[in-house]
């Protein structure tokens, strides 16, 4: 029996021996906590129900009477040791890890404190978020709808027929099942339509896609704002007035427009529609030089309009002998860049802070 005590006693030694050399300053917390759990399974392995010294208590039974006594005592200073060993390193190891946790948590509350930087909304939802408040202002709704599109809402509806450069893989991006993204928000129009009939006022922010090259005035996604009107009685002095109150109220009450003929398939008649230069005043002079957002003409183009052509009204359920309508179109992101002279806008994209937190 002494020899079996003798035999724990060697096996824990050995079992200990990776701690006599253990420099407590070189270890980390997680090395600490690792050498901690090391320890608690050695007193399970050595003390626990299954372990040596248990299996020896069970034994005292089976040994003479007089000899019971003095095994007994023997099992019992050999748990203490064994014990002792063990419960000295863990108070040790448990000691320096609280000492690493303090350092690491600890919190100097003399030290002056960071302000966190506050985000800021992007410049291009900074512009939509104030026309759409200027037009519900005016009495329009704001809709919104899918951007991926198939052939009838994107170019059938909107009075493209089938052969219409449109239509082209040049100059639209189709998904492999044949639906495409829509390449303006007019698609949105078409199913306001159909969904609330007529009368309807309304304007459809959102993006749209085009095949185009990135450049400083292109990139392939991008944002618009469409709107329409259709009524009884609609005309296109009703169309002028509305964009010229529009950019009133966002430019300046000194704003004027001016409309210049032009071709799109769903209006008839079309134009392009310009604006007095906000910079220049519609001089094309600013501070003595050529101003530089309308290159010193005094106009600035920002979009197309006209009237809804009889064939979209009646793809929508219209009829275009008792209704009449108007319908806009321009570019979010050449606006901004009007707005504040920004060159190229592809940097609205690069998410570069930097750029971004002059528009708080």
């Amino acid at each position: 029996m002494k020899e079996q005590i003798q035999r724990i006693k060697d096996e824990l030694r050995e079992a200990l021996s990776s701690f006599d050399n253990l420099d407590l300053r070189e270890l980390k917390l997680v090395e600490v906590e690792a050498n901690l759990r090391k320890l608690r399974d050695l007193k399970i392995r050595f003390t626990g129900k299954k372990s040596p010294i248990s299996e020896a208590k069970r034994q005292i039974g089976a040994l003479p009477a007089e000899q019971r006594a003095s095994f007994g005592k023997l099992i019992q200073e050999t748990e203490s040791e064994i014990l002792n060993s063990i419960e000295h390193l863990e108070r040790e190891l448990a000691s320096y890890a609280l000492d690493l946790k303090t350092r690491v948590e600890s919190l100097d509350v003399t030290i002056p404190g960071f302000r966190p930087e506050s985000g800021s909304l992007h410049p291009i939802t900074l512009l939509r978020q104030r026309i759409e408040d200027i037009f519900v202002s005016m009495g329009y709704a704001v809709e919104d709808d899918r951007e991926i599109e198939n052939d009838y809402y994107n170019f059938d509806a909107l009075n493209i027929p089938e052969g219409h450069p449109a239509r082209e893989a040049e100059d639209t991006f189709y998904t492999t099942n044949g639906l495409a993204l829509r390449s303006q928000t007019s698609t949105v129009q078409i199913r306001a339509m159909e969904r609330r009939g007529v009368p309807i006022r309304i304007i459809a922010p959102g993006k749209v896609y085009r095949n185009d090259t990135p450049d400083p005035t292109h990139i392939p996604m991008f944002h618009q704002v469409e709107g329409l009107c259709v009524d009884r009685g609609i005309t296109m002095a009703h169309l002028k007035g509305t964009v010229a109150e529009w950019l009133r109220r966002l430019f300046g009450k000194g704003t004027k427009i001016r409309m210049r003929p032009s071709y799109f398939p769903f209006t008839e008649p079309s134009a392009e529609f310009d604006f007095s230069c906000f910079k220049c005043s519609g001089t094309g002079v600013f501070e003595g030089e050529k101003c530089r957002p309308c290159k010193g003409t005094g106009w600035i183009e920002l979009g197309g309009c006209g009237m809804v052509h009889p064939n979209v009204l009646r793809n929508c359920g219209v009829d275009p002998q008792v209704f009449s309508g108007f319908a806009f179109g321009f570019g979010l992101e050449r606006m901004c860049a009007m707005l504040y002279s920004i060159d190229d806008i592809r940097l609205m994209y690069e998410n570069d802070v930097r750029f971004l937190k002059q528009f708080r």
